[in-house]
């Protein structure tokens, strides 16, 4: 349990620490120093992000990086197993990235107004007026130049190791833009928290980025099922990965 006290006294001193440094965010994005404020806020959410994976004593091995264009914005398409796949992918991005989380996550003050600094979209679905507000919102930050991450199996897969069908209008987002997906498979991460609620254990990651997928390019079948295509490729992704390998 002494990792976990670690990091929620951390997530909770941060975020009562930080209210000043969100407030002068906030000037600094009123003065139109819009491109200051999103460097900012993505160097020190970063930085709470190591010192999180630090205090969880986690070790991440990183594969095909340079997948990842640096001169556009991206749309990652992760696999998602654990809270931690959002910290472990936050802390790799190049670019400002907004996550697309549910609508829940506004309850909280603080937080949600970080998660704002960082373009993050906040999903309803119950609402479909606001989800395809939300869509457009979020490819408008996409030709803007912010990145966008979609978990498209909807919530964290809890009862198997196994990905959950990707829901299909998650990706429309990438096609609408024009914007390359990036296939993300995260190997292990549930092995952090999920597994042992509420113990926090080392665990070893392993994160791999795929090469970008342009709708465009693809055929016809593979256009229209987006999701079941980015799924093959994170899956196969996946397959291959044997953490006694890494763990040397």
């Amino acid at each position: 349990m002494i990792r976990f006290t670690l990091v929620v006294l951390f997530l909770f001193l941060f975020l009562i620490c930080s209210v000043p440094v969100v407030i002068v965010e906030w000037m600094i994005g009123k003065l139109g120093y819009q491109e200051m404020k999103d460097k900012s806020s993505l160097a020190i959410v970063n930085w709470a992000f190591r010192v999180v994976i630090f205090l969880s004593g986690t070790k991440v091995h990183v594969i095909g990086e340079e997948n990842v264009p640096k001169d556009q914005a991206v749309v990652y398409i992760p696999n998602h197993r654990s809270y931690f796949d959002i910290i472990l992918t936050y802390v790799r991005v190049p670019r400002p990235t907004g996550y697309i989380a549910k609508k829940e996550m506004l309850r909280y003050p603080v937080l949600k107004d970080w998660m704002k600094n960082l373009h993050c979209k906040f999903l309803d679905r119950n609402d479909m007026k606001a989800g395809m507000k939300m869509i457009l919102d979020a490819i408008a930050d996409l030709k803007n130049g912010i990145s966008i991450c979609i978990f498209p199996e909807g919530t964290r897969n809890r009862k198997s190791k196994d990905m959950m069908p990707f829901k299909e209008g998650s990706l429309k987002i990438a096609e609408k833009s024009g914007c390359p997906i990036i296939p993300v498979a995260i190997t292990n991460s549930s092995a952090i928290f999920e597994d042992h609620i509420p113990k926090i254990k080392k665990a070893h990651v392993i994160i791999e980025y795929g090469e970008p997928i342009y709708t465009k390019e693809l055929s016809g079948n593979d256009r229209k099922f987006i999701g079941a295509y980015t799924q093959r490729q994170i899956n196969a992704m996946l397959q291959k990965h044997d953490l006694s390998v890494y763990s040397r």
